[in-house]
């Protein structure tokens, strides 16, 4: 089983190397139901000039080599603020249900 200390040390890894403003574990291991089957599932808030989330997220992951299975998310602080302006269920439970593992 995957430890919380793990998740936050992996997170700390991706705060000293890319200065995101927040990282934000979400899914089954914010909910403490994680079972052996489950992946991490973070949020990585960070500012960058484009929105090119496919491209950090692939950074990040080719930079840091997860211990775990991981769905990485990278979102600029307006994208987060626009999908719940617009009521987006998914960023409303992710941000009231996430627990922020890095600011």
């Amino acid at each position: 089983m995957i430890k919380r200390s793990q998740i936050r040390r992996y997170a700390s890894q991706i705060g000293k190397f890319f200065r995101p403003r927040q990282i934000i574990l979400f899914g089954s291991h914010a909910r403490r139901q994680a079972t052996e089957d489950s992946d991490v599932d973070l949020l990585v808030i960070m500012d960058h000039d484009k929105p090119r989330n496919v491209e950090q997220a692939i950074a990040i992951r080719l930079a840091m080599d997860a211990p775990f299975p991981i769905d990485l998310l990278v979102k600029r602080p307006a994208e987060v603020a626009d999908r719940l302006a617009m009521n987006d269920m998914f960023m409303k439970t992710l941000i009231e249900d996430g627990k922020v593992i890095y600011e």
